[in-house]
């Protein structure tokens, strides 16, 4: 679990909000994208993102703190590197359904992007699609937000 450092929660009993509110910031995550490419020196996020020093070096504090990156220092202790937790290693999934709804929506049919494949058989990663219990394909309008204080309905396990 994420030890959250002093966060004020937008909405504090959804988990999208919560979520939102330690990941959500752009910076943070393509920070968090580059870390699962296997970038883990500050130079290396400056260099990839084109973002200011301190912001970069603001958005690294904060995932040290939330505990989505450990900071780790080098043999000679003058730099640190920084490595995903379990926590950001989570977020794989993620940053995956970000980039196939950004190939989906973000492009014009046949613009070029980048492709992430399997390296075992050179293919695409499969869509991801949320499915029930039984492999039935689930959207919106096959699911029920139940709110703290709600009751679960009756078929509800």
């Amino acid at each position: 679990m994420l030890q959250p450092s002093e966060v004020e929660w937008t909405d504090p009993e959804c988990p999208v909000a919560r979520a939102v509110d330690l990941v959500g910031d752009k910076w943070t995550l393509l920070i968090i994208r580059d870390s699962l490419d296997g970038k883990r020196r500050f130079s290396e996020f400056e260099r990839s993102l084109g973002v200011a020093k301190n912001i970069l070096s603001d958005r690294l504090r904060l995932l040290v703190e939330r505990g989505v990156l450990t900071r780790i220092p080098n043999e000679r202790g003058t730099r640190s590197e920084y490595e995903l937790t379990d926590a950001g290693r989570d977020l794989f999934t993620l940053i995956l359904s970000l980039r196939q709804w950004g190939e989906r929506n973000a492009f014009t049919q046949g613009e070029e992007h980048s492709v992430l494949i399997d390296p075992v058989s050179g293919q695409p990663v499969p869509e991801l699609r949320p499915t029930s219990e039984g492999g039935q394909e689930v959207g919106p309008e096959q699911t029920l937000l139940v709110k703290v204080g709600q009751p679960l309905p009756h078929n509800a396990t």
